[in-house]
């Protein structure tokens, strides 16, 4: 059985909790400046975002892997890489990571630090939007590591930043984030009711992406 350390766990809820702050900090500042211009505080948004998350791949890949995603904890588990206690201990840390953000980020701005939020995101279009998202963030993380491993944090920012923009459900493409995010009653937040749609995208665009990009690019090239 692999060992599992502390450290890890510890990296993947300090790093998830950090980037729900981001991502909900820069909603709420993005939306306060943008005078009711919707774009200009998505872009405000998916920018912060993307920064941000390159920043945190480099400095929590070393310690956690920076996964920050159940998907990727159960991809990496699938792949023999962890152990399913190990995979099941992240993503308990992400989750629970991701909450903690939430309320940072309501507490930076003097906000109620729990709301349940209100904001519709129905349709069968967000479900595939987050089916895409969420493939290809596994293509990613499958591809890149094996092939320009130096290139994995950027890669990683500038597609969600990008698919902020060209899906319909702009990228939650987590499940951790997706639940906290109904604890925000802010742009980024998701109502309760249409959180299920969003998990079943995500997790069938993580099972079509991990057979899809481990088959581009196995772990192992053949002889």
């Amino acid at each position: 059985m692999l060992h599992v350390s502390a450290r890890p766990i510890v990296g993947e809820a300090l790093g998830t909790a950090m980037l729900l702050a981001i991502v909900v900090g820069s909603g709420i500042m993005g939306e306060s400046l943008a005078d009711g211009n919707v774009g200009i505080a998505l872009l405000a948004n998916s920018l912060a975002t993307g920064a941000g998350l390159v920043v945190l791949v480099l400095v929590f890949g070393p310690i956690s892997g920076a996964h920050f995603n159940p998907v990727v904890s159960v991809l990496e588990a699938s792949r023999g890489a962890l152990s399913m206690r190990d995979a099941a201990l992240r993503c308990a840390a992400q989750l629970v990571g991701a909450c903690l953000g939430v309320l940072v980020a309501h507490a930076m701005f003097e906000h109620a630090l729990v709301v349940v939020s209100p904001h519709a995101r129905v349709g069968f279009g967000q479900a595939v939007g987050e089916a895409v998202a969420t493939f290809g963030l596994v293509g990613v993380v499958t591809v890149l590591p094996r092939r320009r491993p130096e290139a994995t944090a950027l890669a990683v920012g500038a597609y969600i930043t990008s698919a902020y923009w060209f899906t319909s459900s702009t990228s939650f493409a987590n499940p951790a984030v997706t639940l906290a995010r109904t604890l925000t009653d802010t742009f980024t937040g998701i109502r309760p009711d249409d959180v299920p749609l969003f998990l079943v995208g995500q997790v069938a665009g993580g099972v079509l992406g991990a057979f899809v990009f481990g088959w581009l690019a196995p772990a192992k090239e053949p002889a």
